[in-house]
């Protein structure tokens, strides 16, 4: 997971031969305790490489977070989509569509009333074709 969350973050961002990994060891106890996690907010769902075993080729990966409500979403339930990769050499297959309509389909079992993620240009017609639309970005960001 984390060898496909890379490819995405140096898509996303433009390392182009790879940014740094020294964070995948540190990282990697985290995500083992979430997967394991019976909270439910937390979900990622992954289609094997059929080339390598034991390989990842797609991952899609999301939490489910509350906020106070709104009109369009009473509950407070959002989808926050925050990794969905590919395999490069496993592209154009629909591994990361069928990963993400899993993904939907989590969030829609638990009352999600709306959806969020981060595209990159080449991701967005998937998402758009998925429903996605874009948002004005209000955003701001502090590094802790």
């Amino acid at each position: 997971m984390l060898r496909l969350r890379q490819i995405m973050i140096d898509a996303l961002w433009g390392a182009g031969d790879g940014g740094p990994t020294d964070w995948h060891s540190e990282s990697l106890p985290t995500l083992r305790e979430r997967l394991g996690a019976a909270d439910g907010g937390f979900a990622a769902f992954v289609v094997d490489h059929p080339d390598r075993p034991g390989a990842l080729a797609a991952l899609a990966v999301g939490t489910l977070e509350y906020r106070i409500g709104k009109a369009g979403n009473p509950h407070g339930r959002v989808g926050h989509v925050f990794s969905v990769a590919t395999d490069p050499d496993a592209r154009r297959r629909g591994y990361a569509r069928a990963c993400m309509e899993e993904l939907l389909g989590w969030f829609r079992e638990r009352g999600a009333g709306h959806v969020l993620l981060n595209a990159s240009p080449e991701a967005e017609p998937l998402y758009a074709s998925l429903g996605f639309t874009r948002d004005p970005d209000p955003s701001m960001r502090l590094p802790l």
